[in-house]
């Protein structure tokens, strides 16, 4: 159970200078913004008093959002209000054991919740350690750890965190939208590292997708080091064109060390820079400046990746040095059509699918043995097939595994041909297969986020749901930011293993961001009325209907390639239920 304390913050002074006023505007407040809200995230007001009041909520997740809505709404309300006259909330939140009585609760919950509104800043919110752990990763808000607080009558100081609502709101730029989401995040147990994209320096806009092309085949690489943890590309990268701190971009992706560099491409030379910076202090381990020739690219990125190793004083396997480091050949040409094919991939679209495949074919023409040509354009073929971007499915997929196969023949060692293998099994119900892949995959590539979602992914057809919860959680480990997809698997998982409550939450966060998502929808559904909600199900089941117009849960299955027909009952049962056609 969560508990939610609120209160007007300096009640005695505006009720002193216009009681009449102040009464009016919280009865606004409360009609219009508070109670509606309460009732929006399935809380309960058990107690109110002049200017506050006491809520539960099944849910600290629930507790969350409604106080972040809250506290939102005031100050958009507050916005053309006198300074003085302005009616500002403070709110604290907690989970714990109450004793209800005569409409009235007690215990440590409440006090607790109690004591952490008391310490929250005007339209502010404070919750207590054990809510964080709850909702961490769940609401779209940034925390800051406040540290252990000695409260008001509780025996022992406790860790409280701070929601930062301020410069939230959905103005925030593309690249920081999904931050909401972000708070602190503790350093693993092994040297932890984010590459940010390096600056192109060459004066050419157009030029953006080669240095963005450097720096993810510096991250790929270092991915492959079974003792390092890399930060995903998806995550790093959204702070591209930004000035923000590397000591916070440490604390919001939870790494030790950052890379950042530069990349200036004149003609046919290249002149790259980096620097690898200790996120704790901003202090810099290393730094360097590599010069050469478009031929020479490999080797310089070579460069840089194994003086980083060195920096960190990381410790190979036998014989990783020689699968990390593999050697690789290729033309100019070839890097520029498989880069440019690649910044292609990345904009996930029917039309840039077909983009990137054309310049990743290109590259393959020239040489048939590139294997990052390969595997990308394994996963584009597979995409194509999946998503019925293309006619053929079966050659498309059957074209995906020659890729693969011809990937590995170049490198025995690409963890991302045996993604790609997994992939394609998955959809083509070979599920022994493509588990068998997708763990390969991560032996390989130990930091690769679509290594550890699409072997989840093969887990999760195959019915091993338990462990596919465990991949996509540490795919969202790996990609903190703009792990929808990852997310999504997740849900579904935990909707498959009873956790029906984790299902919603997951659901209904990706909702927020992506609402046409229609598997997160359908598992908000699913989960909803499988935890009785059944109203609540109905009404998001319309809304599903609203953005798909032509769904039907016979044409939804078709793309669901579950190895135990008892287990897509599972999941389609509810959907039934509620009314979505068949």
């Amino acid at each position: 159970m969560a508990i939610m304390a609120a209160d007007v913050a300096g009640y005695s002074r505006l009720m002193g200078t216009d009681e009449e006023g102040t009464l009016a505007h919280l009865k606004s407040f409360r009609k219009t913004l508070v109670d509606p809200k309460i009732v929006e995230h399935r809380g309960h007001i058990v107690k109110t008093t002049g200017d506050g009041m006491l809520v539960e909520f099944a849910s600290a997740v629930d507790a969350a959002r409604c106080a972040v809505e809250i506290q939102r709404g005031v100050a958009e309300q507050n916005a053309d209000a006198p300074q003085n006259n302005r009616i500002k909330f403070r709110i604290g939140i907690h989970v714990g054991d109450i004793i209800i009585d005569d409409n009235d609760i007690f215990g440590d919950g409440v006090n607790i919740a109690a004591r952490l509104e008391g310490i929250a800043e005007p339209g502010g919110v404070c919750i207590s350690d054990d809510a964080h752990r709850q909702v961490r990763g769940k609401v779209d808000i940034p925390f800051e750890d406040m540290g252990s607080q000695t409260l008001k009558n509780i025996a022992e100081p406790m860790r409280v965190w701070r929601m930062s609502i301020s410069g939230e709101a959905s103005s925030a730029s593309p690249q920081s939208a999904s931050f909401g989401s972000l708070q602190s995040r503790p350093f693993p147990d092994k040297p932890s590292i984010a590459v940010l994209p390096f600056q192109n320096m060459s004066g050419d806009p157009e030029q953006e997708y080669f240095a963005d092309g450097i720096a993810e085949d510096v991250l790929t690489t270092l991915s492959k080091i079974q003792e390092l943890m890399v930060i995903a590309r998806n995550s790093s990268f959204v702070f591209k064109g930004q000035t923000r701190d590397i000591r916070e971009i440490g604390r919001i992706l939870g790494v030790r060390y950052v890379l950042e560099g530069s990349v200036r491409k004149l003609g046919n030379r290249v002149r790259l820079s980096a620097q690898l910076i200790d996120s704790l202090d901003g202090s810099h381990l290393w730094a360097d400046r590599f010069d050469g020739g478009l031929d020479d690219v490999f080797d310089l990125q070579d460069r840089i990746t194994q003086d980083i190793v060195a920096a960190l004083e990381v410790r190979l396997a036998f014989g990783e040095q020689a699968r990390v480091w593999r050697k690789r050949s290729g033309s100019p040409l070839v890097y520029e059509y498989f880069l440019k094919g690649q910044s292609f991939y990345v904009n996930f679209d029917r039309h840039t699918h077909a983009q990137a495949r054309d310049q990743l074919e290109r590259a393959l023409e020239i040489n048939p043995v590139f294997t990052p040509a390969l595997y990308t354009l394994g996963f584009a073929l597979t995409d194509q097939a999946r998503f019925g971007w293309e006619k053929d499915r079966a050659a498309s997929y059957e074209a995906a595994l020659d890729c693969a196969t011809r990937a590995l023949a170049a490198d025995p060692g690409c963890g991302e041909a045996y993604t790609v293998i997994s992939y394609v099994r998955t959809f083509q119900r070979r599920h022994d297969e493509a588990v068998a892949a997708g763990e390969k995959a991560i032996t390989l590539s130990p930091s690769g986020t679509v290594a550890y979602h699409m072997a989840g992914m093969s887990h999760g057809y195959a019915g091993n749901f338990r462990k596919a919860a465990l991949y996509e959680e540490q795919a969202h480990r790996l990609c903190p930011i703009h792990q929808n997809q990852y997310m999504v698997d997740e849900a579904r998982a935990r909707f498959h293993l009873s956790d029906f409550m984790a299902a919603r939450d997951i659901a209904s966060r990706v909702l927020t961001e992506k609402p046409r998502w229609l598997t997160a929808h359908s598992v908000l559904v699913a989960a909803l009325w499988s935890l009785g909600s059944e109203d609540e199900a109905r009404v998001v089941a319309k809304e599903l209907l609203v953005r798909h117009p032509n769904f039907s849960v016979g044409r939804w299955t078709r793309g669901l390639p579950y190895r135990r027909q008892e287990d897509l009952d599972t999941l389609l049962n509810p959907l039934r239920r509620t009314g979505l056609p068949e």
